[in-house]
């Protein structure tokens, strides 16, 4: 019989991912207000066109013992999409996990809120939180850029890595979030990411990664692309020592990313339409001086040509992932929860 208090800690933990999950659809997304004595010193500095630009930090606002005060996010009542233009209510799009429900084009969604489509309620443990974006090179202007990507999205680096269940079985899940810098791969995603294989192989336990990422991170330089190499060669101890490794493309997974970790799973998946490859479509055509065919590099295409595995709508996300997984569990490879719990 579990706990009590394993219930109450349960209840905690999914309440502290929906919070964040909310965040990532509708606080992120809506009108912006500071509230108290400073966002009004930045709001008349806004109004001036012929100010220079804003000081460092004008939009923060502290309170009386320094500490920051979030702004508080209004969300609006529809959303426009960027593929077709049309509007719907705000309501359509979360009944339909933000997919356009005017043409069926997919949004790109935050990390906390696509682990809460998948995971059960009160499985979620977040691990590697102390790793956040740096500036090994200090390149010009980087740091401010964190700052404001940080303060944007509530992020401290394009990635999440987890443990949680789906259905009952143990997995790591990692996600790239393409809200900050388009999910590009610096030293310290890549040192998440690898973390989060080598947990997975310690614990005997399969892997999944979400990919969506605009390559390796410029500002990071060599570094940035040291990252390749060590992500492939934790994907490669892990497989040889049995792990499950499900890739699950999303739109854009390119550059590095494509060229490293993110082509390298047991099983590929994809959403309808992601853009996936290296180099983008304009650079090849520009390259070979040559019409690529219709629809290449998207998924659809790379499904037809045997480079994904299956395309899969964002409703039956944790179906498929369900499946997958119960289809390896059969094997005995792995622990469901409840073979956990009744071994202790």
């Amino acid at each position: 019989m579990e706990s009590p208090i394993t219930k109450i800690y349960e209840m905690y933990k999914d309440r502290a991912l929906r919070k964040k999950a909310l965040a990532d659809t509708v606080g992120h997304s809506g009108l912006r207000f500071n509230f108290g004595k400073d966002s009004q010193d930045a709001k008349s500095k806004s109004s001036d066109k012929k100010t220079a630009a804003p000081e460092k930090g004008a939009e923060e606002v502290r309170d009386k013992n320094g500490f920051r005060i979030p702004a508080v996010m209004i969300p609006s009542s529809f959303i426009t999409c960027r593929s077709c233009g049309r509007r719907a209510l705000r309501k359509k799009w979360e009944d339909s996990f933000f997919v356009c429900p005017e043409c069926g084009k997919y949004a790109p969604i935050g990390a906390y809120y696509r682990l809460s489509l998948i995971l059960d309620k009160g499985s979620f443990e977040e691990i590697d939180t102390d790793i956040k974006a740096e500036d090994p090179l200090d390149f010009p202007g980087y740091k401010e850029k964190i700052e404001k990507q940080e303060e944007k999205t509530g992020l401290n680096e394009s990635v999440i890595s987890a443990v949680g269940t789906i259905q009952g079985i143990r997995l790591v899940t990692v996600v790239l979030d393409s809200r900050f810098f388009m999910g590009s791969m610096s030293r310290a995603v890549g040192e998440k990411v690898t973390r989060a294989i080598e947990y997975a192989d310690r614990e005997k336990l399969p892997l999944v990664i979400f990919s969506a990422s605009g390559g390796a991170r410029m500002q990071e330089g060599i570094y940035s692309l040291m990252q390749m190499a060590k992500t492939t060669s934790a994907v490669q101890t892990f497989s040889e020592h049995g792990g499950l490794f499900i890739s699950f493309l999303t739109h854009p997974t390119t550059g590095g990313v494509t060229a490293s970790f993110a082509t390298l799973g047991d099983i590929t998946l994809a959403e309808p339409g992601a853009l996936i490859g290296f180099a983008g479509p304009r650079v090849i055509e520009q390259t070979i001086n040559r019409k690529l065919p219709k629809g290449f590099q998207r998924a659809e295409y790379l499904e037809n040509h045997g480079f994904v595995d299956r395309i899969v709508e964002r409703y039956e996300m944790r179906d498929v992932l369900t499946d997958i997984l119960k289809l390896h569990m059969d094997s005995g490879k792995f622990q469901s929860r409840t073979d956990i719990a009744s071994e202790k």
